[in-house]
């Protein structure tokens, strides 16, 4: 007979800490479940990591692993060895990634592997292994050349419960031969943390403290190695953005590695035109996002938070893994083409159109996970 089922939530970078809240608070709510979370370390600047759990009010991580800065093998190999010692240790039956970092794929792997010292009961079937759990899943963009999408790939066909954010990524899964009953379309967890953190959010002073007003400004975000990895790609991105930037102010919030490749490029932006930043906490940024006149952006997440929020954005990529945001949110895809972007960003200031929200990003995606892990685990685990 089931006792408690433990579930590990693994969190390591900035994007999961907003995906890793909700579903705790869900998870741990049910009586049945006894959630822990497990922070990797992977972001391990304070400002992308420590003042998320402040804001967000998240459970302090059980163990932090610390894994810190380095190649793509070295951080999932020292995130592999080190999350091996928690199984060993803590033993869960469940093992909930989120997302598509390093972070995720390495402890998924590490989870799909392991043998537990007792078998338990899933779904009327005894089982030695954990169920490992991917929330967002299904998610694709179609470009072998982002890291990301390796990691979605590899964690969506080691998993075995896959919770989807949207239509399209049920429509994946399905193609690469998941059977229906693994899938669920559930809404998207981050959505869930927006919306409960909205309203503190809109009484951040943030614009106060940089000294801009009310859509009289726009936010640019890069992180992506195709975008400010070469100093050459960079510095011409930045002058075709500085180009635009005579219509609006630039508020950029620097990503500590875009920050390094800047200064390694040897770019200079007048600060009439930007105002650059240190990374900005949660709250401060859905602000700052929400008072914009257009926000322009390389990030998958942005691109979801700027549909609810109802702010046009532009993203500086060529592909999405989240179509919805274009299909029926406020995201158009310029690519890094200059006309493509001039002519994006033209429409996003002048040409507002009607956006909707998607379906199921109500608020209650991981209280509908909680669910189904229920369902599975508690209802009919039982034997």
């Amino acid at each position: 007979m089931n006792t408690q089922i433990k579930v590990c939530l693994v969190a390591g970078a900035r994007p999961n800490f907003m995906k890793i809240g909700p579903v705790f608070s869900a998870l741990d709510e049910v009586s049945g479940f006894d959630p822990f979370l497990i922070h990797t370390g992977q972001h391990y600047d304070d400002d992308l990591s420590r003042v998320f759990f402040d804001e967000l009010r998240l459970p302090r991580p059980e163990s932090h692993l610390q894994v810190g800065s380095g190649s793509h093998a070295a951080q999932t190999a020292v995130i592999m060895t080190k999350f091996e010692e928690i199984m060993q240790q803590r033993q869960p039956q469940v093992v909930l990634v989120v997302g598509d970092v390093t972070s995720t794929i390495a402890c998924a792997l590490v989870a799909c592997k392991f043998r537990l010292d007792e078998a338990f009961y899933y779904q009327g079937e005894l089982r030695d292994r954990p169920v490992v759990v991917h929330v967002e899943a299904g998610l694709r963009s179609f470009d072998r050349e982002m890291p990301e999408e390796i990691n979605r790939i590899l964690t969506d066909s080691i998993s075995d419960l896959l919770y989807v954010t949207e239509p399209s990524g049920v429509e994946h899964l399905t193609r690469e031969g998941v059977a229906e009953d693994r899938i669920r379309l559930v809404g998207n967890v981050m959505i869930d943390t927006l919306l409960s953190a909205r309203d503190r959010a809109m009484q951040s002073d943030v614009l106060e403290r940089l000294g801009i007003s009310e859509r009289q400004y726009c936010v640019l975000t890069l992180h992506r190695p195709s975008n400010v990895d070469d100093p050459a790609d960079l510095g011409a991105m930045l002058q075709q953005l500085d180009a635009l930037a005579d219509q609006r102010k630039f508020v950029f919030p620097v990503h500590p590695r875009t920050r390094a490749k800047i200064d390694h490029a040897g770019v200079e932006l007048r600060p009439d035109r930007w105002l650059m930043t240190p990374p900005i906490g949660y709250l401060d940024f859905i602000r700052l996002v929400a008072g914009s006149a257009c926000v322009l952006t390389d990030s998958g997440g942005i691109q979801e938070e700027t549909t609810v929020l109802g702010v046009p954005c532009v993203t500086l990529r060529e592909n999405t893994e989240r179509p919805v945001t274009v299909s029926m949110g406020t995201n158009t895809l310029a690519g890094t083409d200059p006309e493509q972007i001039s002519a994006a960003f033209d429409q996003a200031l002048n040409g507002r159109s009607e956006a909707g929200v998607p379906d199921l990003w109500d608020g209650s995606a991981a209280v509908r996970i909680a669910a189904d892990m229920a369902r599975r685990l508690l209802d009919g685990g039982d034997q």
